[in-house]
């Protein structure tokens, strides 16, 4: 039974002048420990790639605070909910911390589609429940 839906589209270009305004340190809010690394690997790399690899991480954690209707208020913060990807590339949403415990004491799983293009970063996000009794947030 589906819990909820969110979805999000950042402008990559918003994203690119947070970088240039604060630099490092609005990564480091966004991203977890994982994810900063990786960025930090892709952006040496190819820095539009680091860019856009941000902005879908940041869209993607947005439209799954949508789905679980919380928003960006506890227990969702930036840090506790991380995007990573299996080995096909298939991106997944791992949690941590007291965010971890809420999502799993409600017995929820998420899905979670990312995508970005030149100017945009998009995100669609279901959780969803198997027990109908946990369906209204």
């Amino acid at each position: 039974m589906i819990y909820g839906i969110g979805t999000d589209i950042c402008d990559v270009r918003r994203i690119r002048a947070s970088l240039e305004r604060h630099g490092d340190r609005f990564a480091a809010k966004v991203l977890s420990e994982q994810e900063f690394k990786t960025w930090k690997l892709r952006s040496a790399r190819w820095p539009e790639r680091g860019v856009r690899y941000l902005a879908t991480r940041f869209s993607a954690k947005e439209a799954f605070s949508k789905a679980i209707g919380l928003g960006m208020r506890m227990p969702m913060t930036w840090k506790l909910c991380e995007i990573a990807n299996v080995r096909s590339g298939k991106p997944v949403i791992v949690l941590h911390g007291v965010l971890k415990t809420w999502f799993e004491a409600r017995g929820l799983q998420t899905h979670v589609s990312v995508t970005d293009e030149t100017d945009y970063a998009a995100s669609f996000c279901v959780v969803e429940t198997a027990n109908a009794d946990t369906a209204t947030p």
